[in-house]
């Protein structure tokens, strides 16, 4: 099996004021609070969400 490379993303800016587009991606991501984090595999489809969200975000390798 591959070892595949993670990222970790950690939500730090509320929703308020964002675009739908920007809240989809985010719930789709599986963030839900200001400070929660969650680790994902480092996929160009994860990369597009990211990039949608980019400045309500953290971004480090896991």
């Amino acid at each position: 099996m591959a070892d595949t490379k993670n990222l970790k993303i950690t939500l730090h800016h509320g929703l308020v004021g964002a675009t739908h587009a920007q809240k989809a991606s985010v719930h789709t991501l599986g963030l839900h609070r200001i400070g929660q984090s969650v680790v994902r595999p480092d996929e160009p489809s994860v990369r597009g969400l990211i990039q949608v969200v980019r400045h309500l975000v953290t971004v480090e390798e896991a």
